[in-house]
C-alpha cells in the first residue's frame, strides 16, 4: 500500500486509535442495548470484512491463499474474537469507562509475554519498576469498581468476573498483536483485515450460538440507539481504525502502537460523560492516575532515548564545532 507510506499518515492513524477507540467502548455499550454480545461482535466484524472485501473484489485483487487465510485468521480470532468480542461480553455488568480502563493494562502485557525482548526490558529499571506501579493501580481501580455503590450488591461477583475477563481480553489482543507482527501475511493490508474481519465474525457466530444468544433474538426488536452503535463499530471501529491499527503495527514497535490502550480510557469518559452520563468514583480515578504513572514509566526510556542515527549526528556537530569554534583569546 504505496499510499500510506506519507510520513502524515503516521500520526493520523495513531489519532484514529487513540479516539475512535476511546469512543467505540461507548458505541459497545449502545451496540447491547439490541444485541447479544457475540451477535454483536459478529455482526459488526462480519459486514465490515464483507463490505471490504467485495470492494477488493470489485478492484481484482483476490483472496485465493489458505496460508493467508489461516495466518489473518489466528489473527482475527486473538484481537478481534478474544479481544473485542470479550469486552462486549464484560460491558454487560461494567460500564464503558470502566471496560476502557481495565483495558489500559495492554503494555504491560505486551511486555509481559513478548519473551524476545525481556534482555531489552528487563535491562532499564524504569521498566519493572512501572510494571509494580501500574498492577498496583489496577488493584486499586478494581477495588473501587466493586464497591461502587451505581451498581447493585447482587451483581458484586458478575463484575468482578467481568474484570477479570477483560484482563483475558487484553492478554489475547496482545497474544494477536505480536503474532500479526511476526507471521505477516503476504498480501495487501486491506486484504489482510477483510480476511481476519470475516473470519472474527464466524467465530463469533459460532460462540453466540453455543451461548444460545439466537435464541429470542429479533432483528425488530432492536432500538434505534443500538443501531447507531453498530454502524459506528462497523465503519469506524472494524474498519478506519482497525486499519490504522494493523497498519501501525507493521512501521512502528508494537508497545508503542498499544499506547492507545491508556489514552482510550480518558477519551471514554469523557464521551460517556457527554453523551451518556457515565460517571466513575473517587477511587477509581485514583487507580487510573497510578495506571498511567506505571505505564509512563516503562516507556520513559523510550520516549527519551535517541536513536543511534541520531547520536552519530550530534556527535558530528560536536567534532564540527571543537573544529571550527575555538575558544577567545585576549590579545
Amino acid at each position: 500500500m504505496s499510499t500510506f507510506k506519507n510520513s502524515w499518515l503516521v500520526p493520523l492513524a495513531f489519532i484514529n486509535i487513540y479516539v475512535i477507540w476511546g469512543i467505540t467502548f461507548l458505541a459497545i455499550s449502545f451496540g447491547l442495548k439490541g444485541f447479544p454480545p457475540f451477535i454483536l461482535s459478529g455482526f459488526r466484524f462480519l459486514a465490515a470484512g464483507l463490505l471490504m472485501l467485495g470492494w477488493l473484489a470489485a478492484k481484482g485483487e483476490k483472496a485465493n491463499s489458505l496460508t493467508n487465510w489461516k495466518k489473518n485468521g489466528i489473527t482475527g480470532i486473538l484481537i478481534l474474537t478474544g479481544g473485542t468480542g470479550l469486552v462486549a461480553w464484560g460491558e454487560q455488568y461494567v460500564s464503558a469507562s470502566e471496560a476502557a480502563i481495565a483495558i489500559a493494562t495492554g503494555p504491560f502485557w505486551f511486555i509481559a509475554i513478548d519473551k524476545k525482548n525481556w534482555k531489552y526490558y528487563f535491562s532499564d529499571k524504569f521498566i519493572p519498576i512501572g510494571l509494580i506501579i501500574g498492577f498496583a493501580g489496577l488493584i486499586l481501580f478494581l477495588n473501587g469498581s466493586v464497591s461502587n455503590t451505581h451498581h447493585a450488591t447482587a451483581d458484586g461477583k458478575l463484575r468482578i468476573s467481568a474484570f477479570i475477563v477483560l484482563a483475558l481480553s487484553s492478554v489475547a489482543w496482545v497474544l494477536g498483536s505480536l503474532y500479526s507482527k511476526k507471521n505477516p501475511a503476504s498480501q495487501s493490508t486491506l486484504m489482510n483485515i477483510a480476511q481476519q474481519l470475516i473470519i472474527a465474525g464466524a467465530a463469533s457466530f459460532i460462540i453466540a450460538s453455543f451461548r444460545r444468544e439466537w435464541h429470542g433474538f429479533s432483528f425488530s426488536n432492536i432500538p434505534v440507539s443500538a443501531w447507531a452503535g453498530v454502524l459506528f463499530l462497523v465503519f469506524f471501529g472494524s474498519i478506519v481504525a482497525y486499519l490504522s491499527y494493523i497498519w501501525l503495527l507493521s512501521v512502528k514497535p508494537a508497545a508503542l502502537v498499544s499506547t492507545h490502550t491508556y489514552i482510550n480510557p480518558i477519551v471514554t469518559v469523557f464521551a460517556g460523560w457527554i453523551v451518556a452520563g457515565q460517571t466513575i468514583n473517587g477511587s477509581q480515578m485514583y487507580g487510573l492516575s497510578v495506571i498511567l504513572l506505571g505505564v509512563l514509566l516503562t516507556n520513559t526510556t523510550k520516549y527519551f532515548r535517541l536513536s543511534k542515527r541520531s547520536k552519530v549526528k550530534i556527535r558530528r556537530v560536536k567534532r564540527f564545532f571543537n573544529k571550527t569554534v575555538r575558544p577567545y583569546q585576549p590579545i
